[in-house]
C-alpha cells in the first residue's frame, strides 16, 4: 500500500518563484558579506599590510 505524505503540495509555478526568491536572497547576502569586507578592509586603512604580525 502506498500512502501519500501529508502536508502541501507545490505547483511547477511556486517551485519557480521559491527558487527565485532563494536566489535573490543569496545574492543579497553574498553583496552584505562583500559590502563588509570593503567597508572593515577600508576602516582599517592601508597601514594594515605594514603592521608586524
Amino acid at each position: 500500500m502506498t500512502q501519500e505524505e501529508p502536508g502541501i503540495t507545490l505547483t511547477d509555478e511556486q517551485k519557480k518563484k521559491r527558487r527565485s526568491r532563494s536566489i535573490a536572497i543569496a545574492v543579497v547576502l553574498g553583496a552584505l558579506v562583500v559590502l563588509f569586507y570593503v567597508v572593515t578592509i577600508v576602516k582599517l586603512g592601508p597601514g594594515i599590510m605594514d603592521r608586524a604580525l
